[in-house]
């Protein structure tokens, strides 16, 4: 445990990290220190000034609080005269050329800037010149926009670009009222993480082209989700929206803070793979063709299963712990073959040495701890045998590999439980339409063995059912998500004392030194 150590703060006593800097120290009991270059990803710059602070009966007197470590015994001042006016001063400076455009910009809302001045300024401009006119809607690539004109020179953009990304795009060019935010000559935006520069400006110099004028930020709903564009499982924000009489929309996904699992960022895949939550979904009920209501639909699947020889149930690597459980429950009932065969997700050469992963699907670790084959071999072998297919959401065909299983599957009755609308369940004799992950909430291990815990964040007009609700439609005994767990403790040894609702928030480290699979 890091070393705690006593400072003063105007006069109050706060207890810190020892060897922490001061902004990031004094956040943690509650005190903002001001400030725009300095991320903790990033580390401290110290060009923008705004963090100085004083140090009583130090030398020297005034720091900039992101390169000072807290210790023992220090006296700081935050709301002496001459902070107050270094931070006004600052402020005004970075406001002179600044577009006083709050009312059409993005950042409207998250901007720290605009923030900042009703904290500390509510002054009027004392410019008495015309403003220097800089570059607007620039296309820096990937989808980032830039403004040059509210633009304050932070740097964040391009340290991100050398620091994280190491593809060092972006640079600082020119001096003084010239000083701008530039791509190199003919050398745009090219990595796959570029949208966390508009997560990471502190203004609204940098949008993203996708989310831009699309909506006011005040009216989003923001709940907190996992990414489930692969086995990494990154956290994020899924800011939604409902108007009158539509239904709730997702408009973007954002990068959430959880330094065992991503740390600050996400790729820009898994930010735009929000498109995928809004099109394309499987909303009718269809029967041999004809839509059909919800519980028609329902009757008829059980019908079928009640009259098959030999059902097989394929469930995707992407469902929850519980989903899985429940399906697993309910193939024992039936006499069902189980598989979550599921290598078509996985995607050879496509993943890096930072978060994105070959490994497409979001919970493949669960399945190995269920106990569940995912081997092709078994799952042919079942097939081949079967004489219905009941298709839990999984998608064999999005990638090449499977190509060959397309006439042995055109063979079989087929029911699809999908939530989007793909060419392997049109030809399915009933379809059922389900949940998707943003509207459902579950436990999935990461390909780290980090175990994390999501809620439903979206709610349609007319809900879609989720796995875990059609399984008790069918018969199943786990009525929700709390139900399944007494089942899974004693299934699986590593997950025998978890509590869901007291899994951290950044998710609880597995060990996987323990013999996971006990039982069925």
């Amino acid at each position: 445990m890091a070393e705690m150590v006593k400072l003063f703060v105007n006069g109050q006593e706060v207890a810190v990290e020892q060897g922490k800097n001061l902004i990031d120290a004094l956040k943690v009991v509650g005190i903002e220190i001001p400030h725009f270059c300095y991320h903790p990803a990033l580390g401290a710059d110290g060009n923008c000034r705004m963090c100085l602070v004083g140090i009583e009966d130090g030398r020297p007197p005034l720091v900039p609080a992101c390169k000072t470590p807290a210790m023992e015994g220090m006296k700081v001042l935050l709301d002496a005269e001459h902070i107050k006016k270094i931070q006004h001063d600052v402020l005004e400076l970075e406001l002179i050329n600044h577009p006083i455009d709050c009312p059409v910009c993005d950042q409207a809302g998250e901007c720290t800037l605009q923030d900042y001045y009703m904290t500390y300024s509510l002054d009027d401009s004392r410019r008495g010149v015309e403003p220097v006119k800089k570059g607007k809607r620039m296309d820096l690539g990937c989808g980032v926009v830039h403004d040059q004109e509210r633009c304050v020179l932070c740097a964040r953009c391009v340290r991100f670009t050398r620091q994280i990304t190491r593809t060092g795009e972006l640079g600082i060019v020119n001096r003084s009222d010239e000083a701008r935010v530039a791509i190199f000559p003919g050398k745009p935006l090219d990595n796959r993480y570029a949208l966390n520069i508009v997560d990471i400006c502190p203004v609204g110099a940098m949008t993203s082209s996708d989310f831009r004028f699309r909506q006011r930020v005040w009216f989003l709903k923001k709940d907190e989700g996992i990414c489930h564009g692969c086995s990494k499982g990154c956290n994020i924000y899924i800011d939604h929206h409902r108007e009158k009489y539509k239904d709730d929309m997702i408009y973007r996904f954002r990068a959430r803070t959880n330094l065992q699992v991503n740390g600050y960022f996400i790729c820009d895949e898994g930010r735009l793979s929000y498109h995928r939550e809004n099109e394309n979904r499987q909303s009718q009920t269809r029967v041999d063709g004809g839509v059909v209501g919800f519980e028609e639909g329902i009757k008829a699947f059980r019908s079928r299963l009640d009259t098959a020889r030999k059902p097989l149930m394929l469930l995707s690597a992407d469902c929850t712990l519980e989903q899985m459980w429940a399906v697993k429950r309910i193939a024992n009932l039936y006499g069902a073959g189980l598989s979550g065969y599921s290598d078509a997700s996985v995607l050879p050469g496509d993943g890096d040495d930072y978060l994105i992963q070959d490994d497409k699907a979001a919970n493949r670790k669960g399945l190995e701890l269920l106990g569940i084959d995912s081997s092709k071999e078994s799952f042919m072998a079942a097939l081949q045998d079967a004489d219905l297919l009941v298709n839990f959401n999984n998608d064999l065909f999005f990638s090449n590999i499977n190509d060959e299983l397309r006439p042995l599957l055109d063979s079989k009755e087929c029911i699809a439980v999908c939530s989007h609308a793909r060419k392997l369940f049109e030809k399915a004799a009933i379809i059922i339409p389900t949940a998707s992950y943003s509207e459902y909430g579950g436990t999935i291990v990461n390909g780290d063995g980090v175990l994390q815990l999501f809620r439903k964040a979206v709610t349609k007009n007319d809900d879609p059912h989720d796995i875990l609700e059609i399984t008790r439609l069918l018969g199943g005994a786990i009525v929700d998500a709390a139900r399944a767990w007494p089942g899974i403790r004693q299934s699986v040894a590593v997950l025998s004392a978890v509590q869901p609702e007291q899994i951290p928030a950044e998710g609880l480290k597995l060990q996987s030194s323990e013999e996971p699979h006990v039982g069925s």
